[in-house]
């Protein structure tokens, strides 16, 4: 299993807008079903997304997923949006995106503790940059799957959670 942060190029506040999400649920669908992986976790914020995957056992080509994803989303936006700045088109001439920064942050987890404490993270960051009061405000969120099947309670994540590496 792999945690992920994936940031917006200049920080840009663009991922909670509805041709975006749309842009992001299109794409991933389409790598899934051409790239079998499993989404573990995930939150959406307004500039930065966080992710647990479970590859296959014999996959670790992560790098080329998320090459096709963020290229999926940035065509599907670029189609949906009129208007593309002169510095996005030169950045996309150089195999850069309007959308995304180049890379992403990638960390191998090693067992089931350090397995909940990315789940926490990964719920809890709406809370840590002032979003929302709790995890449970905040629906860009795999959170609520969590709730469904008891891992936490409703009113989880008005509390501060331990800090850890994750490339923001």
């Amino acid at each position: 299993m792999f945690f992920f942060t994936v940031v917006t190029y200049q920080r840009r506040k663009l991922l909670l807008r509805a041709p975006v999400l749309a842009a992001l649920r299109e794409s991933f669908a389409e790598i899934r079903s051409l790239d079998p992986f499993t989404l573990i976790a995930w939150v959406i914020l307004p500039d930065h997304i966080h992710c647990i995957w479970k590859l296959r056992e014999d996959d670790c080509e992560f790098g080329c997923k998320w090459g096709r994803i963020k290229a999926g989303v940035t065509r599907r936006v670029l189609k949906a949006t009129p208007y593309i700045p002169d510095t996005a088109i030169s950045r996309n001439k150089r195999g850069e995106g309007p959308v995304w920064q180049r890379r992403f942050w990638e960390h191998r987890i090693r067992d089931e503790r350090d397995l909940q404490t990315h789940l926490d993270y990964i719920h809890y960051n709406p809370v840590k940059h002032g979003l929302a009061d709790t995890a449970r405000e905040w629906r860009f969120s795999s959170f609520h799957t969590y709730v469904e099947r008891g891992v936490y309670g409703r009113d989880w994540g008005g509390m501060e959670i331990p800090k850890i590496s994750a490339g923001e």
